[in-house]
């Protein structure tokens, strides 16, 4: 159920608008399209990682052991980082969700009652994170199926409501691809942004059941995933909803009536939609709070076990949770918050920036770990055959993901530097994310010296499915 509802968040429920408002139907359906298939190679790669050697800390670790080891520890810390942020992230956005039912009250109550609950459910037990998010993901689920089914009745005119549905929608304005290349660049980001979370099947693996058997399962439903989710749920609302409509100009998550799915729901004559919507919105942000709660949780132990932070962090409770390293996130969650409440200071935009990009870093980083584990667990002589999973897309499919990936991530604002006066402090804001991990890599390189891991020196725990950490 992670790996369905994992990255189902704002990014589909409200800012699919703009995104389809910006590139055109044609540029949203292509660009989600594109970085559907750019995840789904990914997530092939993860698999076989995972399913072969389940850690919590999964990317740090293959980092260190497939590529370099200063790698792992920058790609470990930046994660870490990564989701720490995102739940201040989150925090700040449910201030917005709550407002629409009480506006009155202080929106750093509910910041903190939030917390709170993130806290509770991770710190009892790991089976807390996991029945929460269970329950989260299937609500979105719930919601995408429901809007689909109602979206295709309307679309087949069996509901009436809204404009007429068909095929014109792509026809209208600029035609499909409204914007052209640069469009479809610009929101590239933002679909990629969408997909984030997809990787936490990745971090479960070190704690799930039979990881040998449901990281595989879970990997292989990605694909229907993105096709379901994503793919029918923007080309609903592009025949549905025109593009240069002014209402999907907006994709602020304070305004939960301009969400092209609370739209559609009410053309389909449900009075109801936008307070609907917003509950779902809120179990979002909520989901990705509590996931990223865990994600940087686990990290930070994994880290501190390697040796690559303070040993207090590798500490369990009686009932296996890291609570040192909870504590630790839970502060850095909260001091991030804090910040956010005395304004927007560049130095907090900045750390939202940094945030995102290492997102996308980790995501180069399963790219890289999976295509020298193949070539490393191929040149020792090893029988394929052995691994749990295998992903049947090496090596195009890493090849393939880094390239977009790295493209994607470099061309994040481009414009910037087109004008005759490149604006420095734009520039500053998108790529600081960038030198950020170069300098924790160099860093540890200087402080413990590192090389390349060659293939023939790499080592391979036996392939044991049920192996943890």
């Amino acid at each position: 159920m992670i790996a369905i509802g994992g990255s189902i968040g704002t990014g589909l429920f409200v800012a699919s608008g703009a995104t389809i408002s910006q590139a055109g139907p044609g540029g949203a359906l292509l660009a989600y399209a594109l970085i559907g298939l750019m995840v789904y190679f990914l997530m092939t790669s993860l698999g076989e990682l995972a399913a072969f050697m389940p850690v919590s800390g999964s990317f740090a670790t293959y980092g260190a052991h497939y590529v370099e080891e200063g790698f792992g520890f920058a790609l470990g810390w930046n994660y870490w980082y990564n989701w720490a942020v995102t739940i201040a992230v989150d925090l700040v956005a449910s201030q917005l969700v709550m407002n629409y039912w009480f506006p009155g009250t202080p929106g750093w109550i509910w910041s903190a009652l939030f917390l709170g609950i993130m806290f509770a459910i991770n710190y009892v037990s790991v089976k807390g994170f996991g029945e929460a998010e269970y329950w989260f993901s299937l609500i979105k689920v719930v919601t995408v199926i429901v809007f689909i089914a109602l979206g295709t009745a309307m679309i087949f005119g069996i509901i009436h409501g809204g404009e007429t549905a068909g095929l014109h929608n792509f026809s209208i304005g600029d035609g499909p691809f409204a914007g052209g290349f640069a469009a479809l660049i610009g929101v590239a980001m933002v679909v990629g942004f969408s997909f984030q979370g997809t990787e936490l099947i990745g971090i479960a693996a070190g704690e799930s059941e039979d990881p040998g058997k449901n990281i595989p399962r879970a990997v292989r439903q990605v694909f229907w995933r993105i096709l379901l989710f994503y793919i029918f749920a923007i080309l609903v609302i592009s025949l549905l909803i025109p593009y240069n409509d002014p209402s999907l100009l907006k994709n602020e998550v304070s305004d939960i009536a301009v969400s092209p799915f609370t739209l559609v729901f009410r053309h389909a004559g449900l009075a109801f939609a936008a307070a609907v919507m917003n509950a779902v919105i809120l179990t979002a942000v909520l989901s990705a709070g509590n996931s990223g709660m865990y994600a940087s949780t686990r990290m930070l132990y994994t880290l501190a076990q390697d040796g690559k932070a303070p040993r207090i962090f590798a500490r369990l409770s009686a009932n296996g949770v890291p609570r040192n390293a909870l504590y630790a996130t839970t502060i850095v969650a909260a001091l991030c918050f804090l910040t956010s409440m005395f304004g927007k200071q560049q130095v907090y935009l900045w750390l939202l920036n940094t945030s995102g990009m290492t997102g996308f870093i980790a995501w180069l980083g399963i790219a890289i770990s999976h295509y020298r584990f193949r070539k490393g667990y191929v040149a020792q002589g090893r029988d394929l055959n052995e691994l749990p999973y295998r992903s049947g897309f090496f090596p195009f499919g890493p090849m393939f993901a880094f390239a977009l990936c790295l493209i994607i991530t470099l061309g994040q604002n481009y414009q910037a530097f087109l004008h005759d006066k490149i604006d420095w402090i734009g520039v500053l804001a998108t790529y600081i994310g960038i030198p950020v991990f170069l300098l924790i890599w160099l860093g540890y390189r200087i402080a413990r010296g590192g090389k390349l891991v060659k293939y023939a020196e790499m080592t391979f725990p036996d392939a044991n499915p049920r192996q943890k950490r």
